[in-house]
């Protein structure tokens, strides 16, 4: 399960960073390193700090965008504070441990972290499933990256360790990957917009509140089928 886990690292700007991640990975036992729009190389600094783990550096993956990052996974969930303009599901780094460890045996799974100064950005939040928040000391949370790593991973190897195998394939439940509900979100905009339902001023935040009711939900790739071919015949009709 844990060859199915990701790391994702948006806009990272030290180097040294970097190679913390990957050692933090290692001794978890996570190889997937996936590295949005960096702003650094990886360099000889981050070979140093990975102190045996420049393997994960040397595969890591580079991608332009967050949706690139993550297109094939099943299960996204990106770190956050717990205060945002919209209320999204999330998990305790523990809970989140237990979910991917489920999940994971059967789809690809992202851990997303954002800026070391600002985070994730709230287009970047709403592309993931849930957000994890640690609840550090609140008189002094700071965490760097590498740390906040080090304690999801440890919560998904705990997890991995004691998880049951998965229930028989006809009985299992089967999520679309981030890619298949991107396709959903533009499919349901034009949907709506074709109907009349979206007013041009308020097209972006009810957008944002439907994207948080079916991150909520979470329909599995049957009932994403269904919601498609609603959508579609909503189309077929107009244009009749």
């Amino acid at each position: 399960m844990l060859d199915k886990v990701r790391i994702v690292l948006v806009g990272t700007t030290h180097s040294g960073n970097i190679g913390s991640v990957a050692r933090a990975m290692k001794t978890m036992g996570l190889s997937q390193l996936v590295l949005v729009d960096p702003q650094c190389e990886i360099d000889g600094q981050a070979m140093a700090l990975a102190a045996g783990a420049s393997d994960l550096l040397r595969d890591a993956l580079i991608v332009p965008t967050l949706t690139d990052a993550i297109a094939d996974c099943a299960l996204v969930a990106g770190t956050s504070a717990r205060s945002r303009s919209l209320p999204w599901p999330m998990l305790s780094p523990r809970e989140l441990g237990e979910k991917a460890a489920v999940e994971g045996q059967q789809a690809g799974v992202a851990l997303v972290f954002g800026r070391e100064r600002s985070g994730l950005s709230n287009d970047e939040l709403q592309q993931c499933h849930f957000h994890v928040c640690i609840d550090a000391n609140p008189e002094y949370s700071s965490l760097n990256l590498a740390q906040a790593v080090q304690i999801l991973c440890y919560e998904v190897r705990m997890a991995s360790l004691a998880a049951k195998p998965a229930v028989a394939e006809e009985e299992s439940v089967v999520y679309p990957p981030a890619k298949a509900m991107e396709n959903f979100y533009e499919h349901l905009e034009q949907s709506l917009d074709h109907s009349g339902f979206l007013i041009k001023a308020h097209q972006g935040k009810v957008m944002e509140k439907l994207r948080c009711l079916f991150n909520r939900a979470r329909p599995d790739e049957h009932e994403l089928n269904i919601l498609r071919g609603i959508l579609s015949s909503i189309l077929r009709l107009k244009r009749d």
